[in-house]
């Protein structure tokens, strides 16, 4: 049995059939050009995994972000998971991250509603998103 390849630095976890979430991993793929982040879909094994290390995100169906660092695996949900990808970007992205900030009771009751909607508005997508030529390395599963 091949030996598990270990989780990259900085992990996105997305909603695979969101449409707005994957306009979001579309999005950072343009910006990070350093290609710090990495991606993997909630619906597969790779999720199912952190999940069951992290039960609080067995619920979860918006985008995570998931840390390796030498204290062990940190992981940001809602807006928190949002500003921390900012902090990886290149400026002026990254000073969105400075609204880290700001109290999470004040910033997450947005990012909920808007999670609420987003397949109403924006609808589903039949299947999880497939890498383009040039990004396999950076997507698990």
């Amino acid at each position: 049995m091949p030996a598990e390849r270990p989780l990259p630095p900085r992990l996105v976890l997305f909603d695979g059939v969101c449409a707005v979430c994957d306009a979001a991993v579309q999005w950072l793929l343009e910006h990070d050009r350093d290609r710090s982040l990495a991606y993997a879909p909630l619906q597969g094994p790779t999720a199912a995994a952190i999940k069951a290390r992290h039960p609080h995100l067995q619920a979860l169906d918006t985008l995570v972000l998931v840390e390796q660092t030498p204290d062990g695996e940190r992981v940001r949900t809602h807006s928190s998971a949002v500003l921390g990808m900012c902090e990886t970007l290149p400026s002026p992205w990254r000073w969105l991250a400075g609204l880290l900030w700001v109290p999470r009771v004040v910033r997450d009751p947005s990012y909920r509603g808007f999670a609420a909607v987003r397949y109403r508005v924006f609808g589903k997508r039949e299947a999880c998103r497939l890498p383009q030529p040039g990004e396999a390395e950076l997507f698990w599963d």
